[in-house]
């Protein structure tokens, strides 16, 4: 596999593993201007289109070799609450993949989207549109922190190959990175713990975390299991959002996770250019696919192909 195309790409954590494992990223997509803005102004040499995938005209899209795509997972995830029942346009971004393969056969096509995505009751269909056009499909539950990420990242890729068999891929686990080593801890400011406004519920959230961690530790704001005990920064971070949730407590401070670091956390090259707003940044890194696993995953399939 020599070029690809990257379907809703986002900020570009399919495109930047792609390029870790060799392969040239040629056009990529998405529906969200702000998301585009930024994969241009890091991967410059890629063609861009800013539109709707789902009204795309595939046939004037060039030739590729491997089609990558994460379509939408809002309609998925649990954090959503169940899935409701009625039409939810975010689920039907996936037949785009479809649509795109029946139209150029590449070798391969790689789908990434949070686990929940194979319970979608339309799933079985899907799967069953990939395999009418002659693929294989292999499902893989991986979570990025058993892949040199220093976070926790529960995701499927789903592998669909044309062979006659899917192409399950073994991909060889490496032992956790810390979160320490990605924490800027003298480039951004802190705060005081005890001030004024600060809420009761923070407050016991940073006892119970000194309680099991020590002075230095992070913590989430909301959430169940580690949003009550805080967590080690001597193991991987839990799993970064598309909202600021993650602060670090160190001794009387404290403070939130900063666009850089959370970019490290995602596995991006420090170069990598993010947006100037903290909220837009902290949005498209946390919508991101983690490019180390991305491009593990991409070298391991091209091997076997």
């Amino acid at each position: 596999m020599t070029t690809a195309i990257d379907l809703f790409a986002g900020a570009g954590g399919f495109t930047t593993g792609a390029e870790m494992a060799g392969i040239k990223v040629i056009w990529a997509a998405n529906h969200w201007r702000e998301a585009v803005d930024i994969h241009a102004l890091n991967h410059p040499g890629t063609i861009h289109a800013c539109q709707d995938l789902q009204q795309t005209d595939f046939t004037q899209v060039p030739a590729h070799d491997l089609l990558l795509a994460s379509p939408a997972c809002q309609g998925h995830t649990h954090a959503r609450g169940r899935e409701r029942a009625h039409h939810d346009a975010t689920r039907s971004t996936a037949w785009a993949v479809v649509t795109c393969a029946e139209v150029h056969r590449p070798q391969a096509v790689v789908v990434e989207n949070v686990w929940e995505f194979v319970k979608w009751t339309l799933y079985p269909a899907w799967k069953d549109a990939m395999e009418r056009l002659g693929y294989s499909l292999a499902e893989h539950f991986l979570d990025s922190a058993d892949y040199g990420v220093p976070q926790h990242r529960e995701r499927v890729f789903i592998v669909c190959t044309k062979s006659r068999a899917p192409l399950h891929l073994k991909l060889p686990k490496q032992p956790h990175v810390p979160v320490r080593g990605f924490l800027e801890f003298l480039k951004h400011p802190w705060n005081p713990i005890h001030r004024p406004g600060r809420s009761e519920a923070t407050l016991r959230r940073i006892e119970n975390g000194r309680r099991e961690h020590g002075n230095c530790f992070v913590m989430p704001y909301y959430g169940s299991g580690s949003g009550t005990t805080g967590r080690s920064v001597d193991r991987p971070l839990g799993t970064l959002t598309t909202k600021a949730r993650w602060g670090l407590v160190l001794d009387d401070r404290m403070r939130m996770l900063q666009p850089s670091e959370v970019r490290s956390i995602m596995g991006f090259p420090p170069t990598y250019q993010l947006p100037k707003s903290k909220t837009l940044a902290n949005f498209v890194m946390g919508n991101a696919v983690t490019p180390p696993l991305v491009g593990l995953l991409l070298k391991t399939l091209g091997a076997e192909l």
